[in-house]
């Protein structure tokens, strides 16, 4: 993969916020694409019972040439050790110091590793721009916990060109922070929030840059091997 950059640029982000703040990455889905199940309402009352069919299986969809991680000087960061402190940008992961490279790094360390199999397909180049990274502060991590609210842009480009392929769009990462005991002992097991957040990310944006796989030989044989560039998710 060629260099990768951090740009901590100074700019306003011109994209609406996202209102959601589940677990799943954002991506609207239509109703015609769900099941009678997931859309809800009575399942037909003779209706054939259809065995689980596993996780989906996904391909990328590219073959990221290099990525570029932008985060704003425009985005407040916050030190205050208080259950939620109103900002863009908290993180007490590291030991205090430019918060704003902090986080930078550990969103490219993520989209790092999600796209370093992803070696077929249309050469593209990867932009992200973040919104929020608002991590746990140790008064919250040690007591109740939360979620940490993990929000970017979104931008593939063609890499020969630079012509837009796919975005801007929003893209919701938020994930459970554990708390009080549990929050112990994960730091004890080496599970801490860098670690949760960076895998988070990185599952995030392997999803988003992938595509169902319809070919069935490739699903049965993904579900039996761990293959690449085929991913694996829930």
């Amino acid at each position: 993969m060629d260099m990768k950059k951090i740009a901590l640029a100074f700019g306003i982000a011109l994209f609406l916020s996202a209102c959601a703040g589940g677990e799943p990455a954002t991506r609207s889905i239509g109703v015609e694409g769900l099941t009678i199940a997931s859309q809800g309402g009575p399942m037909p009352q003779h209706a054939p019972r259809v065995p689980p069919q596993g996780p989906a299986v996904m391909a990328a969809k590219y073959a990221v040439q290099d990525v570029q991680v932008v985060v704003p000087r425009t985005l407040k960061v916050s030190e205050a050790n208080t259950f939620k402190p109103r900002a863009d940008i908290v993180w007490h992961g590291d030991p205090t110091g430019d918060r704003y490279a902090q986080v930078g790094a550990i969103l490219m360390a993520a989209v790092t590793d999600a796209t370093m199999p992803m070696v077929e397909g249309r050469p593209v180049t990867v932009e992200l721009t973040l919104t929020k990274f608002h991590a746990l502060t140790e008064k919250t991590r040690y007591t109740i916990g939360g979620t940490h609210e993990l929000r970017f842009d979104l931008v593939v480009r063609d890499a020969a060109t630079g012509d837009v392929l796919d975005g801007p769009r929003r893209i919701v990462a938020d994930t459970k922070g554990t708390g009080g005991a549990q929050a112990i002992a994960d730091d004890a097991a080496g599970r801490t929030q860098k670690v949760v957040i960076t895998e988070r990310l990185a599952q995030v944006l392997r999803r988003e840059l992938s595509a169902p796989v319809t070919d069935p030989t490739l699903v049965a044989r993904a579900r039996t091997q761990s293959l690449e560039p085929l991913i694996l998710t829930r």
